[in-house]
């Protein structure tokens, strides 16, 4: 069995896991369209990815806090009607890195700001749900009081331990700097992911970043 620095492994989902993009981008631009908002281009919208969407819609867009929820609504809406899975890939390699790990024997748990049955639903599309000890994501619902990376990253690590799993040495991979601000409120080292839609400095902080999956197999398994 290969050795292993880490006693879990913690995964962000949205460009870590899988590109959601084909489905997030268009959905945004409808909600853009139904405020009379202009359209920002590709690359201003790829800064949506990852970072919680309430923040995104009131930083980003303008908005105020009451107007904000209502759009993160409307998003969620259009989510759900077409289903949370759709138009969703995985990165290459990245299910392979997830199940090397879990044959491994180190317990996994997504730890991502996405809520979270959107989470399990990408994660029972792909069949990878069997692979982790926990899932965590925002709570469904939770919108005026949006929970952030540090919650989720906390919520995974409480249910891990619920589970019996050795928390004592955990990293946390993700592409934003909300991934490395998150883990270092709890003391987590994390692996950037440079596939993802973070800028490189959003890697400042880090303890390591990795262009592809086969780098992060070797960083997580030796």
């Amino acid at each position: 069995m290969p050795a292993s620095s880490y006693t879990c492994v913690l995964w962000d989902v949205d460009g870590t896991i899988a590109d959601a993009s084909a489905g997030i981008l268009p959905r945004l631009r409808q909600v853009f369209a139904s405020y009379g908002l202009a359209e920002p281009d590709a690359d201003a919208l790829s800064l949506w990815i990852g970072p919680p969407m309430l923040e995104s819609f009131q930083l980003r867009a303008g908005m105020d806090a009451v107007q904000a929820e209502e759009a993160v609504q409307r998003y969620r809406a259009l989510a759900a009607a077409d289903g949370y899975a759709a138009s969703v890939e995985l990165y290459p390699g990245v299910a392979d890195v997830l199940r090397a790990v879990h044959h491994a024997g180190i317990p996994q748990a997504t730890a991502s700001t996405k809520p979270e049955n959107q989470v399990r639903a990408i994660l029972d599309h792909y069949e990878l749900t069997p692979l982790f000890t926990a899932v965590s994501g925002a709570r469904v619902g939770s919108i005026g009081n949006h929970d952030g990376k540090s919650f989720v990253v906390g919520q995974a690590l409480d249910r891990l331990r619920a589970a019996g799993v050795d928390v004592s040495r955990p990293v946390l991979i993700g592409d934003r700097h909300h991934d490395v601000d998150g883990g270092a409120e709890h003391g987590i080292p994390v692996i950037f992911s440079e596939w993802g839609f973070g800028h490189p400095d959003e890697a400042v902080g880090a303890k390591a970043r990795v262009a592809g999956a086969d780098e992060l197999h070797a960083l997580l398994l030796g």
